[in-house]
Order: C-alpha cells, then sequence, then structure tokens
C-alpha cells in the first residue's frame, strides 16, 4: 500500500500520540476482517495477525511481534484480543489501538448476539458443526504455517530449543499455563544472571511483575441485592475481565461461580451452551458474555457484559504500551521476554496439537490441511480464502452425508 511506514514504524508522530486518519481506516478495516474470519482460539487468531501484518503488509517485524505476543501474556484478560490492541496502537498510536480492539470484538459480538436470539426465541442455534468441519483443519494450517515462521526469531539457541520442548511437554501433561509462561520467564532471565554473575534486580523487572499482581488481591464481587440488575451484570464482567488470567476453562469457572452459584441467572446447561456458542464463533471466546449478557438482559444485556469484560484489556494495554520496549532496554529484562516468547510459542503449538487431533478425523479433513498449508508455502493468497473454501467443503460434506 503507498501510505504504509516503514516496518516497526508507526504512521504517525509517537510523541504526540497522533496519527493519520488513513493508518486507522487501515487498522480499522484489517482487524475488522481478522474478526471476521479468526476462527479456532488465541492461537489461531495470533496465526492469522502474524501473516496479515508481518507477512503479507511488513507493519511489524517477526521480532516485535513475538515481543508483543510474549507481553501480553503478563496482563490479564483475552490475550489475542489484547494483542490486536498492542498492534494497532503500534500501527496508529492511541486511535489505532481503540479501532483496532473494536473491530476485532465487533464482528464476532454482533454474530454471537444473533445466535443468543435465536437461542432464546427457538430453544437452540442454527446448526455449525458442517461448517466448523471444513474450517478448522484450513485453521490447524494456519496456525502451523505461523508457527514455523515464528521458530527462527524465537528459538535462538539450543537451550531455547530446550526450554520450548520442556514447555510444550509441562503443558500436554497439564501444567497450569500460568506456571508454564513464568517458569519460562524466570529460568532464562536466571541462567543469565548466573552467567553473567549479578545478583542486582533491575528495576525494569518491578513494571511488569506489578502487572501480574494487577488482578490478584480481586476486585469486590458487589452482591448488594438492591442494586440494579443491569449494573450488576456490568460490574461483575468488569470484575471478571479485571482479573481472569488463562484459557477458557478458567473462564468457565469464573463465570458458573458468578452467574450460576452466586447470582443463580443462568443454569449450569445454559452457561455450557453460552461457552460453546463463544468457541464455535470467531473471533475472541470472551464473547461468550455477549450471550450471557443477552440471555440475562436482551440486547442490552449483551451490550453491557461485552463492553465490561473487554474494558480492562483496553485499560492494561494503554500501560503496556508504556512498558514493552523498555523491557529490551536492559539485557536482564531483555532475557525475561525471551524466554517467556519461547514459553509462549510452546504453548501455542501445544493448544495447536490438542485442536488438531479433534479436528483432522479423515481422509478429507487431513486433506485441507494440507492443501491449505502448501498454498500458505507457496503463495500469499489472504487466509480469509481458506477459511471460505474449507467453510465450502464443510458444508458440502455435511449436505452430501
Amino acid at each position: 500500500m503507498a501510505d504504509e511506514q516503514a516496518v516497526g514504524d508507526p504512521a504517525g508522530d509517537p510523541q504526540s500520540g497522533k496519527t493519520s486518519w488513513p493508518a486507522v481506516r487501515e487498522v480499522a478495516l484489517l482487524f475488522l476482517k481478522l474478526g471476521t474470519i479468526a476462527f479456532g482460539g488465541p492461537a489461531a487468531h495470533t496465526a492469522m495477525m502474524r501473516d496479515e501484518l508481518v507477512r503479507r503488509r511488513g507493519w511489524v517485524s517477526d521480532e516485535r511481534f513475538v515481543d508483543l505476543m510474549g507481553a501480553t501474556n503478563l496482563i490479564p484478560g483475552p490475550n489475542s484480543t489484547e494483542l490486536a490492541i498492542h498492534l494497532g496502537f503500534d500501527r496508529a498510536r492511541w486511535r489505532g489501538l481503540l479501532a483496532a480492539g473494536v473491530c476485532f470484538i465487533l464482528p464476532a459480538a454482533l454474530i454471537v448476539t444473533v445466535l443468543a436470539w435465536a437461542y432464546v426465541t427457538y430453544g437452540t442455534t442454527p446448526a455449525v458443526a458442517g461448517i466448523l468441519y471444513g474450517i478448522v483443519p484450513a485453521v490447524i494450517a494456519i496456525i502451523a504455517h505461523a508457527l514455523f515462521g515464528l521458530l527462527r526469531t524465537v528459538i535462538k539457541n539450543v537451550w531455547f530449543a530446550l526450554l520450548a520442548v520442556a514447555a510444550l511437554a509441562a503443558y500436554l501433561l497439564g501444567v497450569n499455563e500460568l506456571l508454564v509462561l513464568a517458569a519460562g520467564a524466570l529460568l532464562t532471565a536466571g541462567t543469565h544472571l548466573v552467567r553473567r554473575g549479578r545478583q542486582d534486580t533491575p528495576h525494569a523487572l518491578l513494571a511488569p511483575l506489578s502487572l501480574l499482581g494487577l488482578g490478584s488481591p480481586g476486585l469486590p464481587v458487589f452482591p448488594d441485592p438492591t442494586g440494579s440488575q443491569l449494573a450488576q451484570l456490568f460490574l461483575t464482567m468488569l470484575k471478571i475481565g479485571s482479573v481472569l488470567y488463562g484459557s477458557g476453562y478458567v473462564l468457565l469457572a469464573f463465570l458458573r461461580g458468578d452467574f450460576v452459584d452466586r447470582l443463580g441467572w443462568i443454569t449450569g446447561q445454559q452457561l455450557i451452551d453460552a461457552v460453546s456458542i463463544g468457541q464455535v464463533t470467531p473471533g475472541p471466546v470472551f464473547t461468550t458474555a455477549t450471550f450471557i449478557g443477552y440471555l440475562v438482559a436482551g440486547p442490552v444485556g449483551a451490550f453491557l457484559a461485552t463492553v465490561a469484560i473487554f474494558l480492562p484489556s483496553f485499560i492494561f494495554v494503554g500501560l503496556l504500551t508504556k512498558l514493552t520496549d523498555k523491557l529490551r532496554s536492559s539485557a536482564w529484562t531483555s532475557a525475561l521476554l525471551d524466554g517467556l516468547n519461547v514459553a509462549a510459542l510452546a504453548l501455542m503449538a501445544g493448544v495447536s496439537l490438542q485442536l488438531g487431533r479433534t479436528a483432522i478425523i479423515d481422509p478429507l479433513t487431513a486433506a485441507i490441511a494440507l492443501a491449505t498449508l502448501a498454498l500458505l508455502w507457496k503463495t500469499k493468497l489472504n487466509n480469509a480464502w481458506y477459511i471460505a473454501a474449507g467453510a465450502a467443503i464443510g458444508l458440502a460434506h455435511a449436505l452430501l452425508t
């Protein structure tokens, strides 16, 4: 594109925070598209962002991309959405931050709202299994292609390769993702200190570690029964978005504790249905909150729940933009970030293996995955074509069988 900047350069003035509206528009259009086609969960979202922003457009380098990917693991909330928000900031500053986040979330929120309406009206949701049958194998190939591309950037030596294998094994054995990430970061930083013979801890470390504790004390639960139901819905979702680390299973536990057990607003089955819809629709899994909001209070509830659960991510990323560059400013924190990046890539590989086992189930799905991977290697076709082709094959397969 004619108005694209050099790799890593924001399309605006970094000192003033101002940027050109054409840059904001291209950020908005790109993340609107990604939010519409990003099936497959956070690993798939990350792979698609890497393909679009690094491989196709050159807006950021692979090194910058993995640094942002690692840094977003330091904060609570949906990591792939926070990565989108930070990439938007890198390209078009504060307007880009808002545009990327809103446009990545919006398509999924609208789709989930429509499905929630169908669920409430008809007691079920339209069948999507046939379409997903063809889409998910294509998504697996997209993730695998991104992983191979990032390996050269992240795995810088034999030590990092061993660390990646250990992190992957730990994840597959059931170790909590946060422990895997923390161990990767601290082991690498500790090894650096031992090698250098330093015992001092730089002040630059205090900022990222303090972010890890932002949600740890927990925010108030706001159980006041005299308060408005809409206000209580908003504040409960705001609390969850502020303190939640980890996978969709962690989100499930939080939602069950608040909306099934404490408030009694939905049943356990409705919660399972909500999480299922969040997983099979494109974009962030956190749009599960949109579905629950609709069940509780209709379209207004869906809107308030969506805003509340994603609002902390915008705030945390806004704080993180002040910190990410400083992580590379000293050898110690740079080693910390390197270890975090290795562990994050291993987690991405682990999620992909688990997804692959459930998606590639017969010769046709294997053929979709292999054909997509071959085309990704040889061409620069947009990911939307692979998603569309997979959907068409899945739909045809469902109709024929």
